[in-house]
């Protein structure tokens, strides 16, 4: 019997395909993917017709005043590899020109874009079609109008208060009431589809360097930032070699610090350790152990994370055999430990648990979308605006949304992730790609804040434990730990398994049902032996996947 079976359907069927797959967070950003393959475009190709139309249809979350990372399996060079495009704080951001507020919100809290960068150095290394045809869609969707959809029209309500704030903003996506649309309507960015025909004519160039970058630099400090033409004309991606671990015979990617994508495979090095009794899907021991092995791996990561120009994780400690079963015998298997929180804090509860000692081992609102090929090539890609629309300001005439992905910094003097000039961020996203004796086998990635590292272990054990297929391993229930020991859950977990972790001292917040603060996972899964895809997409957002 196939092994996915055995555990409750998914509420959407699989989608299926022989020559290629997308996976997205709306569906209109889908098909142009799709319809780039279709064309005869190869993944990198799609890649950039995807995250240019989602730059449009999902505005909060996403475009080219954002920042993000990629993992990409580049077919015919047999290797994978990681592209950094996590951008900067700005040159003049040093820590005393901040305050709490000014660093987490507005303007100040804008990190130079890395978006755009790093899409285009994708197609540029690896690429066939010209970038013009990739951005149609996206430009139409922006000149011509898109319908709104309901998930759309929520977070657009839930951000207005800050759109507000700034009339060029308020302008673009709210109507003459201040209102958000309604879901249905049509609404039309006319100056965001200038700024692509600009880019898809300029390029890099245009962005980074040409007038399109004075615009973003001057509309940057009219409004009160900190950008010079100096931050936008010296940032560059970097590729980077990715991190992997192996979990019972799979071998894991994800990308490297500055991601803190480290929490992940911690954490798969952690199960591996458990007995067979503590894997049965949707126990009590085997939550309780889940959460007590993620507590731990959150413990480590706030201590490692952060710039690698400054601060040095020792991550084959940290992932090795040896130190994963240390820290596993710290577990309690009947008493959940207490932690601190999710992020760096100069002050601890008492009992709070503290790092392990990897020293004697050597060994808001984002969005995640991934593309496969007929010839092998997968990218994966997460990225983020940080909060709704970011800083909430779009600035000058441009139609562009900037980040405000400071507010991932911190100012403590303490932290490894303390904010200071050209740094990059603890980056806490995490895609993943994996591979079965050489072969791809699976990507899989979701938004969802620090919760991004809680629930990507969650996504891999359902299908690589459990045999689950990406759409029903999507759809299934999730939790997150926060501070102490409370835990949100959704309410799809079984009441009885809530009340046994709730006697053992778990602290539940219930969640609804299908709650977007636990995330929205996207996944590609290969069958090598039949050439045939699987895409999974998620229906707490708009996600939604298509093979051909």
């Amino acid at each position: 019997m196939n092994p996915s079976l055995g555990y409750p359907p998914s509420n959407r069927p699989a989608t299926m395909g022989v020559n290629g797959m997308v996976a997205s967070a709306h569906p209109l950003a889908t098909l142009a993917g799709l319809s780039i393959l279709r064309a005869g475009g190869n993944a990198f190709d799609a890649i950039v017709a995807t995250a240019s139309t989602l730059n449009v249809v999902e505005p909060y979350m996403s475009g080219v005043g954002g920042i993000g990372t990629a993992l990409v399996n580049v077919a015919a060079e047999g290797i994978v590899r990681a592209l950094d495009f996590s951008g900067r704080a700005p040159l003049a951001a040093e820590p005393s020109v901040f305050t709490d507020a000014t660093k987490d919100n507005g303007i100040m809290a804008a990190m130079v874009p890395g978006n755009l960068a790093g899409w285009l150095t994708m197609h540029e290394a690896y690429g066939s079609m010209e970038l013009g045809r990739l951005l149609e869609p996206a430009i139409g969707y922006a000149e011509n109008g898109f319908p709104v959809t309901h998930y759309n029209s929520k977070v657009i309500d839930a951000s207005a208060h800050l759109l507000t704030k700034f009339p060029a903003s308020a302008g673009i996506v709210l109507g003459n009431d201040g209102c958000a649309p309604a879901p249905g309507a049509r609404l039309r960015m006319p100056q965001l589809a200038t700024t692509l025909r600009r880019i898809a004519t300029g390029g890099l160039d245009e962005f980074y360097r040409g007038a399109l970058a004075r615009e973003i630099v001057d509309g940057n400090r009219e409004l009160g930032g900190l950008y010079t033409e100096e931050d936008l004309a010296k940032y560059q991606p970097q590729w980077l070699e990715p991190i992997s671990v192996n979990y019972k015979g799979y071998e894991v990617f994800t990308a490297p610090p500055n991601c803190s994508a480290f929490q992940v495979l911690q954490t798969l090095k952690l199960l591996e350790t458990f007995d067979d009794a503590d894997r049965a899907f949707q126990q009590p021991d085997t939550l309780h152990m889940f959460m007590e092995a993620v507590k731990l791996a959150v413990t480590d990561r706030i201590k490692y994370a952060g710039d690698p120009d400054y601060v040095s994780a020792p991550l084959n400690a940290l992932l090795s055999d040896g130190y994963a079963a240390q820290q596993a015998a710290r577990i309690d298997r009947d008493v959940p430990a207490t932690v601190s929180g999710e992020r760096y804090a100069e002050e601890r509860p008492d009992g709070a648990l503290k790092p392990g000692s990897p020293e004697a081992f050597d060994g808001g609102m984002t969005t995640h979308f991934a593309v496969a090929d007929s010839d092998g090539n997968v990218v994966s890609v997460t990225q983020t605006l940080g909060g709704g629309f970011g800083s909430g300001a779009a600035v000058g005439n441009t139609g562009v949304f900037l980040n405000n992905m400071a507010s991932y910094f911190e100012l403590e003097e303490g932290s490894p992730n303390r904010i200071g000039p050209g740094k990059r961020v603890d980056f806490v996203v995490a895609p993943t790609q994996t591979f079965r004796d050489g072969k791809f086998h699976l990507s899989i990635g979701t938004p969802g804040s620090w919760g991004i590292l809680q629930t990507t272990p969650q996504f891999l054990t359902n299908i690589l434990d459990y045999g689950m297929t990406p759409q029903q391993a999507i759809e299934a229930p999730r939790f997150r730990y926060f501070e102490g020991r409370r835990v949100q859950m959704e309410d799809r977990f079984p009441l009885h398994v809530r009340r046994a972790l709730e006697a053992r001292g778990h602290e539940i917040d219930l969640l609804e049902s299908w709650s977007a603060a636990v995330g929205g996972a996207q996944g590609i899964q290969f069958d090598p032996n039949e050439g045939t895809f699987q895409g999974g997409a998620d229906p707490r957002r708009d996600g939604f996947a298509l093979g051909y």
